[in-house]
C-alpha cells in the first residue's frame, strides 16, 4: 500500500478528523489601542509654507488636519510601542504572553533592522519572533492575515500586530510637493490577536492581492539599492532631485482604488455567504474621504455603517485602519456579534480585506 492510500484511509478515520478540527482555531481581536502625536497641523498651517488653502485640501481629500511628530519626541517604533501597550492592557493578558510580533510600516526607524525587533526590545518581551510587513497602505490587513494564519494553525496563541507611520519627516513641504504632502499624517495603531475557540466568530477570512505592474504609480524610488542610494544623492547634490520624496499619480491611483476596494469587499462577503446588508461596520483604509464615500455609495451603506476619521488624522498608511478601528470601538460603534469589514488599497499596488465577526 503506497503513502497516498495510507493517508486517504487515515483521513477517513473519525478520530483523525476530530483531532484535525480540534487543532484548527479561530483568532479574535482581544485588545486594541492607538497613539497619535499631540502636534496638530491644520490646513491653514500648511498654507503658510506652500501654495494651498483649506478649501482646496478639503475638496480633494476631506482632510481638515493631521498630526505630525515633533523631531526628537517620537519615532515609528515608539509610537507603535505606545499603541501596543494600550492594546495589551485592554486584552487582559500579560505582555509576557505575546508569542509573536508583526509590524507593518513603510517608514521604519532604520533601513535595517526593522521595527519589529525594536518593539520586542522596548516592551521587554521574551525572545519571541518578529516580522516586518512592507505593504504600505495595505500593511495592516496583510499583517492581520499573517497573524491570523499563525493562530489558526495552532502555532501561536497571542500575536501583537502594529501599524505605525512617521511620514512628516520625509515629505516635500513646499508647493512642489503639496499634492502628496497635504495628505499624510503620523500615528500608530495596534491590536492583540488571540486564540478563539468558538467557531463562526473572530476573523472569518482575509483576502489579499497585488498588481506590481503599477508599482511606480505610487512610490518612493530612493534611497534604494537598485536605483539611487544615499551616496548617489549626496554626490549629485541636486536641489531639484525628487527621487527621495513620495510620488503619486493621483487620478490613476484613485480609479484603481475604488475598483479594488469594491472587488475585495465583495470577495470577502461572498466567501462567507454574506451580503452587504449584513455589514455592521466597514472600516476602509483612510486614503481619501472621496474614495470612502464612493465605496459607501456603491454598497448602499449608511453613515452609521462606515467609519471615517481621515478629516482628523489624514492618511496614516499602515496605521489608518487600526486607529480607525480602535476609535470606532471606543465610541461604542462596534459591539459583540457585529460584522466588521476592513479593506485597504495602496502602493504596490496591493489591496486586501478582512471579514470579522466581533467577539
Amino acid at each position: 500500500m503506497d503513502f497516498l492510500n495510507c493517508l486517504a484511509i487515515l483521513v477517513r478515520e473519525p478520530s483523525f478528523i476530530h483531532k484535525f478540527n480540534k487543532a484548527m482555531y479561530n483568532s479574535k481581536i482581544s485588545g486594541l489601542g492607538f497613539f497619535v502625536p499631540d502636534n496638530v497641523v491644520t490646513n491653514d498651517d500648511l498654507a503658510k509654507v506652500m501654495d494651498t488653502d483649506d478649501a482646496w485640501i478639503q475638496e480633494r481629500t476631506g482632510i481638515k488636519e493631521r498630526r505630525h511628530v515633533i523631531k526628537g519626541e517620537d519615532t515609528t517604533t515608539s509610537m507603535g510601542v505606545k499603541a501596543a501597550k494600550i492594546a495589551i492592557e485592554r486584552s487582559g493578558i500579560d505582555k509576557q504572553d505575546i508569542d509573536f510580533i508583526v509590524f507593518a510600516t513603510l517608514s521604519p526607524d532604520y533601513y535595517f533592522p526593522g521595527p519589529g525587533v525594536l518593539v520586542q526590545r522596548d516592551l521587554g518581551l521574551p525572545t519571541v519572533g518578529a516580522v516586518d510587513v512592507r505593504n504600505q497602505c495595505s500593511g495592516f490587513v496583510y499583517g492581520l492575515s499573517l497573524a491570523d494564519q499563525y493562530i489558526k494553525s495552532g502555532m501561536y496563541k497571542n500575536v501583537l500586530v502594529i501599524g505605525s507611520e512617521l511620514h512628516s519627516h520625509g515629505l516635500d513641504m513646499t508647493t512642489r510637493g503639496r499634492g502628496v504632502s497635504v495628505i499624510f499624517g503620523d500615528g500608530a495603531g495596534a491590536v492583540v490577536l488571540s486564540r478563539e475557540e468558538r467557531k463562526g466568530s473572530g476573523i472569518l477570512s482575509t483576502h489579499l492581492h497585488s498588481e506590481g505592474q503599477y508599482a511606480e504609480e505610487l512610490s518612493l524610488i530612493a534611497p534604494g539599492m537598485g536605483k539611487r542610494w544615499v551616496t548617489d544623492i549626496l554626490e549629485d547634490n541636486d536641489p531639484n532631485d525628487e527621487s527621495y520624496y513620495p510620488y503619486m499619480n493621483g487620478q490613476f491611483v484613485f480609479k484603481n482604488a475604488i475598483q479594488r476596494f469594491s472587488e475585495v469587499i465583495g470577495e470577502g462577503l461572498k466567501a462567507n455567504q454574506l451580503e452587504t446588508k449584513d455589514i455592521n461596520m466597514l472600516i476602509p483604509h483612510q486614503a481619501n474621504l472621496r474614495i470612502s464615500q464612493f465605496v459607501q455609495k456603491k454598497f448602499g451603506l449608511s453613515d452609521d455603517q462606515v467609519y471615517n476619521n481621515i478629516m482628523r488624522y489624514g492618511n496614516t498608511t499602515a496605521a489608518s485602519i487600526p486607529i480607525a478601528l480602535t476609535e470606532a470601538w471606543e465610541e461604542g460603534k462596534i459591539k459583540e456579534g457585529d460584522l466588521v469589514v476592513l479593506a485597504a488599497f495602496g502602493s504596490g499596488f496591493t489591496w486586501g480585506s478582512a471579514i470579522i465577526r466581533w467577539s
